[in-house]
């Protein structure tokens, strides 16, 4: 068997860009991933000097290639519409000879488009806010829908923090509303005339952190931007910086951010000198940040930095009353949007739509809410019509029909096979919860409900 076509087939199935370049820079292997990242076919480049098709100093090859020093995980812009995470090495022969340098390209560039256009659309959503809240006298708070006293205390605190300055940190489960809390904190404090940066922790590629929170100068890297660019921090000046799923944030950001609250100075990548910002920091989480503190994922020093004022986004079963509330608003927002009547939500619909655990929360409702005005065919939603669209357990006390008897049943056995599957897990795991969430596929939050839930010690 030939090993040489083995490794071909092997390298010709990676979905990540593989070049091979030797020391007077010609290309030696170029996969079909380079192909369609670089839209250079294999038989233009191969045995051609890579300079033909990038600038020197764009190319991180080049820069292994005279350092002999390896890169790991590095944001790199080969391109003008090319970004990309490297990983690049020299290639040494039996007698130590250097015979060239081999590079992996992750193609992170919708990742990039996708965060700049957030911003955008951020800063853009932001200055529409101003203007509907100057034609209208609505404050910002007003968009946290509901009455119920879990949601009022909230809002009562939120409106104090707005006032100030202080470092907040918002927690809550996921789809509660933590971005909207933050956003309306902003607006109604005296730096709604300055820019509201969102950052989702959870979302940036830990090799493009540093240059996407701090920016960095120009030819701080092979393929920086000459002028070099802004980072988040620096684009919040003079207004607030929402860092979302800040359980997410790599623990060498984590260093960093802490300099910036300490100094209220932020360091681009390539500068020593540093920039003074004017920024208010706003975190949020639905991750227990004692807990990973307790496993040394999170920086106690940077939790009490964060946690000056703390803002408790409530679950919704802990505001069912807000339910109906909130469900006659996303059937109007999305009738708007549709263009579509809007349907009546019979009583017996509201009694279900108050007695279900909304894992999801809001934004579980919310999607039910745009899933029935796009399927439903009635100008009314009764239970009926509602089980077409969604699954919600009968709490009813009156007779149920056969068929939910056996909906019931089958509940229940699924309930008894989770709970068993659990503490199987748990055991197995030596009562390690994280392990045993990432085994289950779900996260450390919706574990430690379920434990509880199942009266799991």
């Amino acid at each position: 068997m030939n090993n040489r076509f083995i490794l071909e087939t092997i390298l010709s199935m990676e979905d990540d860009a593989i070049a091979v370049i030797a020391p007077d820079f010609t290309v030696l292997y170029w996969n079909k991933a380079a192909t369609q990242t670089y839209s250079i076919p294999q038989n233009d480049i191969i045995n051609k000097p890579i300079t033909d098709f990038f600038r020197d100093e764009d190319l991180m090859l080049i820069r292994v290639l005279k350092t002999k020093e390896p890169v790991i995980n590095a944001y790199h812009h080969p391109r003008e519409d090319k970004h990309v995470v490297i990983n690049s090495s020299p290639i040494y022969d039996n007698n130590g000879e250097l015979i060239g340098v081999v590079s992996i390209d992750r193609d992170i560039s919708n990742i990039v488009k996708l965060n700049d256009n957030l911003l955008t659309t951020s800063t853009e959503l932001n200055e529409l806010r101003k203007k509907v809240y100057t034609n209208k006298e609505e404050t910002p708070f007003a968009r946290m829908k509901g009455k119920s006293p879990a949601l009022q205390e909230t809002t009562r605190l939120a409106r104090k923090v707005a006032a100030t300055d202080a470092t907040t940190l918002i927690l809550g489960e996921s789809g509660t509303g933590k971005e909207i809390c933050a956003q309306a904190i902003h607006d109604a404090s005296p730096r709604n005339h300055g820019p509201f940066i969102p950052v989702n922790c959870g979302a940036i590629p830990e090799a493009l952190f540093e240059s996407e929170l701090f920016g960095y100068e120009g030819g701080a890297f092979t393929g920086a931007d000459k002028k070099g660019r802004k980072g988040k921090i620096e684009m919040a000046d003079g207004g607030t910086l929402f860092l979302d799923e800040i359980g997410e944030l790599p623990k060498d950001m984590q260093v960093k951010l802490l300099r910036v609250l300490q100094e209220h100075k932020v360091y681009r990548i390539g500068d020593s000198h540093g920039k003074k910002v004017n920024v208010r920091f706003i975190a949020a989480t639905n991750q227990n940040l004692e807990s990973l503190m307790n496993q040394k994922e999170f920086r106690s020093d940077l939790y009490y930095r964060l946690n000056v004022i703390q803002v408790r986004m409530p679950s919704l079963k802990e505001r069912t009353e807000d339910i109906p509330e909130l469900a006659n608003y996303f059937l109007h927002q999305f009738a708007a949007q549709y263009q579509m009547p809007v349907p009546e939500l019979k009583e017996e619909v509201l009694h279900k739509l108050t007695s279900y655990d909304w894992p999801g929360n809001i934004r579980e409702l919310r999607n039910l809410m745009e899933r029935i005005i796009i399927l439903s065919e009635n100008g009314y939603i009764n239970w009926e019509e509602l089980s077409n669209h969604f699954e919600l357990p009968s709490t009813d006390v009156e007779e149920v029909s056969e068929a939910q008897e056996i909906d019931t049943s089958l509940s229940q056995e699924k309930k008894a096979l989770e709970k068993e599957m659990i503490e199987r897990l748990l055991q197995k795991n030596n009562g390690n919860k994280s392990s045993t969430s990432r085994e289950l596929g779900i996260s450390r939050v919706t574990l430690y409900k379920k434990l509880k839930q199942y009266g799991i010690n």
